[in-house]
């Protein structure tokens, strides 16, 4: 418990009022209750709820949206202004993300606990997020950019990736596979954004603290979330608990990624440059008039981090539970290998392996729907935090009031039985297939994974380019032993804005013989 309390003491402000009513409740046997949803204490609400969950909250959050129909008013401390509803309702997320979007921006709310971003695409809202979107959709969309993803992440597969599980899997060894693919997305997004490969991916797997950095950062905004402002403030102004890391983690993208930055338009190369496509934009919006006091070199280091935090964790996240997923249904990599085998003709020569095109990704139906399955049951990004401008009623009947926070939990959205039916907690990629074999599709605020409506994920298809490259190519070569139980920690969601596996991934390899 005091370990708890050096490393978190966060919760020791909000334990101390309600710990002898918690007592008491304990003691005269009323604590106990068939019902998940939380107690409404006087003075601190259901935060006792909260804190006692947290170690699994999205599982929490997921039981107890089910018992309320999707739907929950949430009511926090006296005066703490941490009221909000939770939500993982389909019709709640279509009409907060798409048929009322203009009355949901991300605002000053959501501004503030992920100040670290600034002014990236995460933050950003109207003129600035348009700059964001349209730039960005433009590189996406760009000629020449399956050739440059192709080429990229082949190259660090070769490079990186097989050396590092190869080390592994000769010498016997165990290690965390959720590492190593963070770190193989994270020179591949430094590549892509900053044209800068920082190799942490290597058989030494050397220590870059702006890589380790996101996983303090992540971590820290979910409790910016669950603790009531005044909190978390005063945590960042005594520099302690997750406060004290996030600020950390900020010296540590900083130091990494200023130097990275272009003083000017003319030290930029005339390759391939998304920051240079962002400084065009960037100014030519200022020169009109864009009303911000961020100097362009800061803009393009806040587009940089969101860009960096999108690229490596999500992907990275995906990856780390398909293999877990696919470990616990050894029935599912079978398919899998026929699929590769067959679609990438490697049945008919030495079976020697190759690597494909973004266009051949396509061709992989079954891989597409398990990555599909990985996304649903553990979407990367387990919530969003929402407010409206003006008063709105949902779907679901809840009336809000302007500025009232609502978080939509898309992790209990993947996990609902009344949107996925009775097998919704299956691993199961054939629901992602259509009876013709091709690749079925479900509406976004079914299956937010991407987010929803004009914020859906641009980089959406390249995003599955790059897993299947890497998936296809691992369970290919390696026969992957997963080490859980019998002395190893159980792989479960870790409690941070980013869904990792809590403990990592640990595995065994062993080459397979063709």
């Amino acid at each position: 418990m005091a370990i708890f309390i050096i490393e978190y003491p966060e919760f020791f402000f909000i334990f101390v009022p309600f710990f002898f009513l918690y007592l008491f409740r304990c003691i005269s046997g009323r604590w106990k209750k068939s019902s998940s949803k939380p107690t409404n204490w006087p003075l601190v609400g259901m935060l006792p709820a909260v804190v006692q969950n947290l170690h699994r909250i999205h599982d929490y959050a997921t039981t107890v949206l089910t018992e309320c129909g999707g739907t929950f008013e949430f009511k926090g401390p006296w005066f703490c202004h941490v009221d909000m509803v939770v939500t993982s309702d389909p019709a709640n997320i279509h009409h907060i993300f798409s048929r009322n979007f203009s009355n949901y921006p991300k605002g000053p709310e959501f501004r503030k606990m992920f100040e670290i971003l600034g002014d990236g695409i995460f933050n950003a809202d109207f003129e600035l997020w348009e700059l964001h979107r349209r730039t960005t959709l433009s590189m996406l969309t760009h000629p020449e950019f399956p050739d440059f993803l192709e080429v990229n992440v082949w190259h660090k597969v070769q490079t990186g990736l097989l050396p590092v599980l190869d080390y592994f899997a000769e010498n016997g060894d165990y290690f965390d596979l959720q590492d190593v693919f963070q770190r193989l997305t994270f020179d591949g997004i430094c590549k892509l954004v900053l044209n800068y490969d920082p190799c942490s991916l290597c058989v030494d797997l050397p220590y870059i603290p702006s890589e380790k950095a996101f996983n303090d950062a992540i971590e820290a905004l979910l409790y910016r979330h669950v603790l009531p402002e005044t909190i978390w403030k005063l945590l960042k102004w005594l520099q302690i608990g997750t406060e004290r890391k996030l600020l950390e983690a900020w010296k540590a993208f900083d130091e990494f990624i200023y130097p990275l930055i272009p003083n000017s338009s003319k030290e930029e190369s005339d390759d391939y440059n998304m920051l240079a496509s962002f400084r065009k934009a960037y100014e030519e919006k200022l020169s009109t008039g864009l009303s911000t006091t961020t100097t362009t070199t800061d803009f393009l280091r806040d587009t940089a981090l969101s860009l960096m935090l999108a690229g490596r964790d999500t992907t990275s996240t995906c990856l780390t539970w398909l293999f877990w997923l696919i470990a616990t249904n050894p029935s599912t990599e079978t398919k899998i290998l026929e699929e590769i085998e067959t679609e990438l003709n490697l049945h008919q020569e030495d079976k020697k392996w190759r690597s494909f095109s973004v266009e051949e990704s396509r061709k992989l139906i079954y891989l597409h729907g398990a990555l599909c399955e990985s996304l649903r049951l553990f979407p990367p990004v387990a919530l969003e935090h929402k407010a409206p401008i003006e008063p709105d009623i949902l779907p679901s009947g809840n009336q809000l009031k302007p500025n009232t926070k609502v978080i939509v939990s898309f992790y209990s959205t993947g996990r609902m039985e009344s949107v996925w039916g009775k097998d919704c907690l299956e691993f199961k990629p054939e629901r992602w297939i259509s009876d013709s074999g091709r690749t079925k599709h479900e509406p976004s605020y079914k299956f937010p994974a991407f987010n929803a409506g004009p914020r859906t994920c641009l980089g959406k298809e390249m995003a599955f380019a790059q897993m299947k490259m890497v998936a296809a190519t691992i369970i290919y070569r390696y026969k992957i032993e997963l080490l859980e139980g019998r002395g190893y920690p159980v792989v479960s969601p870790r409690d941070s804005i980013i869904l990792q596996a809590k403990h990592g991934l640990k595995v065994r390899l062993s080459t397979r013989n063709y």
